[in-house]
């Protein structure tokens, strides 16, 4: 008889997509996820549809655009309305299982005056059951580090970034300090660990959405790791020479550098430390994602188990002067993705070079299950990759992505550049070859990407390059209102009752 299949849905956080030894990287060394692509499938131009955690997560948890679920910053609450993978699935008689975060924040309509989770932005997703909840407050690690007598600071958010006593790389040491913990005691041990005691435990089909807060900062990481990558021999920086001559390409641009929580820092044996250690968180996750890989097979669901692995956002890391996750180039938003379904093994080892997108999570994990997709959804599901189908008829030719700059508690960038709160908004269409940039109420950016893989030359102003420039603004005005909410336009009210018909995006 076969096995109803079960959901393990992983996301890292901050994983810059081509940071897979997979795809080639450089440096980066991951065993783990490697052997999982080639046992699944590698989607090769896979993106995020928005920054920071909080509206990617909206995303890729209801499979709507940030234009249509409107969690447009970390705390913008996620409208109650919209259904998601876990509400789908807890549905269809699944308990889906949380080890992480999120970060949803939840619609203060529904609840009580007084309810916590108004105080943060990282509540838990509707339909979800959590196990352990993990974020800026861990209080499940911290907890359990001092039952195995570790001393924890009084302010258990600081519990991630407590280092080894010691100079480190900048300071003149041979190797960045480490995390003042054993590597098994880390927070990506401890939530896997978890998790793999779940796994162990249950006795229906499963459904558990892993989130991994590595390699997303504090960037310190434990032994060995911490200097499994020589500062020195990281690959440079995709920059200017300087962040003010980097400032000049958009007005965007150079009030995002003048921030100093995005700013890259100037010492370069600082930076060069910053981006081996996140080399080395991303070793650690894929090292702890073995482990759980592994009780997989022991326990004999590893052919009866669809898995997702991908991230919420990139990372600047240095590149264009920026730190974190934001504004319109690639690294921010080009992630990774392996997807592996057990019941398609003369699929597995194939790579993807077509572009999908984070919205496309929801309806692949619910048409593996044989759900129906809600109308809501703006993605559409993978299995004709993953079924060796090929690329479906009107797939999308390019990604797409917003990103919200607004602040509710501080105006400066509205000062700075001259806008409302409502209009600190960008878009993107990022084509093989061409991006345009559109911004509400600034000048856009093109880049030919074939001759600027780094994205440094605006070619709006290039007349050999007008007549493409007009071409994407139009081609995302007609993206934006082909994709805009849905939920009832397939139905009308008439004499027999309700008619309803749906229909495919294009």
């Amino acid at each position: 008889m076969t096995r109803p299949l079960n959901i393990l849905f992983i996301t890292a956080d901050q994983w810059r997509g081509e940071c897979l030894s997979a795809l080639g990287h450089p440096m980066v060394r991951s065993p783990n996820l490697d052997s999982l692509a080639r046992q699944g499938v590698l989607f090769r131009n896979h993106f995020a549809n928005a920054a920071p955690c909080g509206p990617s997560r909206a995303s890729l948890h209801t499979g709507l655009y940030l234009q249509n679920h409107r969690s447009a910053i970390n705390g913008t609450p996620l409208d109650a309305r919209h259904t998601n993978w876990a509400l789908e699935m807890r549905r269809a008689g699944y308990d889906p299982v949380l080890f992480g975060y999120t970060d949803t924040s939840v619609d203060p309509r529904g609840v009580d005056a007084d309810d916590p989770w108004l105080r943060t932005y990282e509540g838990p997703l509707p339909g979800i059951r959590v196990a352990v909840m993990m974020g800026e407050t861990p209080v499940a690690w911290t907890d359990w580090l001092r039952s195995k007598g570790y001393a924890v600071p009084s302010d258990i958010r600081y519990a991630y970034s407590v280092r080894a006593p010691g100079p480190d790389f900048e300071d003149g040491a041979e190797v960045p300090k480490p995390l003042a913990l054993p590597s098994e005691m880390d927070d990506t041990n401890f939530l896997v660990d978890r998790c793999i005691e779940h796994i162990r435990a249950a006795q229906n089909p499963f459904a558990v959405h892993l989130s991994i807060l590595r390699p997303h900062p504090p960037f310190i990481a434990p032994q060995p790791y911490n200097a499994m990558y020589d500062p020195l021999a990281v690959p440079g920086f995709l920059r200017r020479a300087t962040a003010e001559e980097e400032a000049r390409q958009h007005p965007w641009l150079a009030h995002q550098l003048s921030r100093r929580l995005f700013r890259a820092p100037q010492n370069e044996r600082k930076l060069r430390r910053l981006k081996a250690v996140y080399y080395g968180l991303m070793s650690a996750t894929d090292a702890a994602l073995g482990r759980l890989f592994a009780a997989l097979k022991e326990r004999g669901l590893w052919n009866s188990t669809l898995i997702v692995f991908t991230s919420d956002h990139g990372e600047q890391m240095g590149d264009h002067w920026l730190l974190g996750k934001c504004g319109y180039f690639d690294a921010s938003y080009r992630i990774p993705l392996i997807v592996r379904d057990p019941r398609h093994p003369e699929m597995h080892g194939r790579t993807v070079d077509a572009f999908s997108e984070n919205v496309d999570i929801m309806p692949t994990m619910l048409e593996a299950l044989g759900l129906d997709v809600p109308v809501q959804c703006d993605g559409r599901g993978l299995a004709p990759f993953l079924e060796g189908k090929g690329k479906p008829v009107n797939w999308r030719d390019e990604a797409h992505w917003e990103y919200d700059f607004r602040d509710p508690g501080d105006d400066a960038a509205e000062r700075r550049l001259d806008l409302t709160l409502h209009q600190c908004t960008l878009n993107v269409v990022r084509g093989p070859r061409y991006k345009y940039v559109h911004f509400t109420k600034l000048p856009p950016l093109f880049f030919d990407l074939a001759v600027d893989p780094g994205e440094f030359t605006d070619r709006t102003q290039d007349k050999a390059y007008l007549p493409l420039v007009l071409e994407h603004a139009q081609k995302l005005l007609s993206w934006r209102m082909n994709h805009d909410e849905q939920t009832l336009t397939h139905i009308a009210l008439t004499a027999e009752g309700p008619v309803a018909r749906t229909a495919p995006r294009s």
